[in-house]
């Protein structure tokens, strides 16, 4: 699934490390990083963000709940 215009980073994380099942960002190439680790968050954080917030990322998760708790951050982020 692709998230768009994420602008709480950190809120974002924090709720990605509470996920139970993997996270993965697909990258525009096609590859697959482990978004729990932090060494893929340093790499994400240098590489995907511009002005503050992350314009678009696709997500992948392993378990449906994860899904379902990353779209409900990102939803009630924006209200």
């Amino acid at each position: 699934m692709k998230f768009y215009n994420i602008k709480d980073i950190d809120g974002f994380f924090n709720t990605l490390q509470t996920c139970e099942g993997t996270v993965e960002l697909v990258t525009s190439e096609g590859d697959c990083l482990n978004l729990k680790s932090k060494l893929s968050q340093l790499v994400v954080y240098a590489n995907v963000f511009s002005g503050g917030k992350i314009p678009e990322m696709e997500i992948r998760t392993s378990k449906p709940e994860d899904m379902a708790k990353l779209v409900s951050f990102v939803v009630t982020a924006v209200e």
